[in-house]
């Protein structure tokens, strides 16, 4: 069914619509091969709130963005290859219900889904597709990945000096080596971290400033190399400077639509639960 003329012209026509989902500021999704797996939205967890986000999952990539329009409009298109993901699945806090981690080599982040159902089928989706990408291709999975930043609430001062107190002008500011909530005072060093962008120079905390300086003298002096740009740096930004939190509320939830792979066709979750053998690339 997978290689029927219909169900190929159906699927160019379902990536197509989420290409035109986000518009001119979008790039380009179709591709000979690619096949749109899965839809719907998850809650992203920001510095500052909970932010909800459209999620689409292909054999491929991972896209996601924010919601305009439901259905209809989206921008901050984010794309991530599948073989730069990695993801853990977390158990429930207070606030933060049905969530796991996705992590990747700019930058890591929190999701939940609405139940433990849609947890759990995204989860097992990605990881179906990312294996079957891995074997079907001369793709080799990622070996460093950012680490997570920890939420704001999380510390009321300075995780370094542990005397400034956040508040009034003394801001929070994550180090984008550790993760860790500093001041201002603590994190005015600037580094390349190689795994997160080839050149830009992100904030760092004097600690770990420390260390990187330590391990280049070590390890290869003051070479300035600069590698490639991946399809992640290109379109899924980091750093705190490219984040903004968006103003909106959170929008109506609708539950996700994925793939029968057998037959070839859309069902909700409520039918079609769990993935079925995605074919190879």
């Amino acid at each position: 069914m997978m290689d029927h003329p219909t169900f190929e012209r159906e699927n160019q026509e379902r990536v197509q619509a989420v290409e035109s989902s986000f518009h001119q500021a979008g790039k380009p999704l179709s591709k000979p091969g690619r096949i749109l797996i899965g839809e719907g939205t998850v809650f992203k967890q920001g510095r500052k709130k909970i932010q909800q986000k459209i999620l689409f999952l292909f054999t491929d990539i991972l896209v996601y963005g924010s919601i305009v329009v439901p259905g209809r409009w989206y921008k901050k298109q984010k794309i991530i290859p599948l073989e730069d993901i990695e993801l853990e699945d977390l158990e429930d806090s207070d606030i933060f219900k049905h969530q796991w981690l996705i992590r990747t080599q700019s930058k890591s982040f929190f999701v939940s889904a609405p139940s433990y159902e849609e947890k759990k089928a995204w989860i097992e989706h990605i990881n179906e597709c990312r294996s079957s990408l891995m074997q079907g291709t001369s793709c080799k999975p990622s070996k460093k990945f950012a680490v997570s930043s920890i939420p704001d609430e999380a510390a009321c001062k300075c995780m370094r000096c542990l005397s400034t107190k956040f508040g009034g002008a003394n801001r929070r500011h994550h180090c984008r080596n550790c993760g860790f909530l500093v001041c201002n005072s603590c994190s005015k060093q600037r580094a390349v971290i190689d795994h997160i962008h080839p050149t830009k120079k992100l904030r760092i905390c004097s600690f770990c400033y420390k260390n990187i300086n330590e391990e280049k003298f070590r390890d290869r002096g003051d070479s300035g190399g600069k590698s490639s740009k991946s399809e992640e740096e290109d379109f899924c930004p980091s750093g705190e400077e490219n984040e903004k939190v968006e103003e909106g509320e959170i929008g109506i939830y609708s539950p996700s639509n994925w793939l029968d792979t057998k037959n070839g066709t859309w069902e909700r979750l409520s039918i079609y639960d769990y993935p079925k053998s995605i074919p190879s690339q």
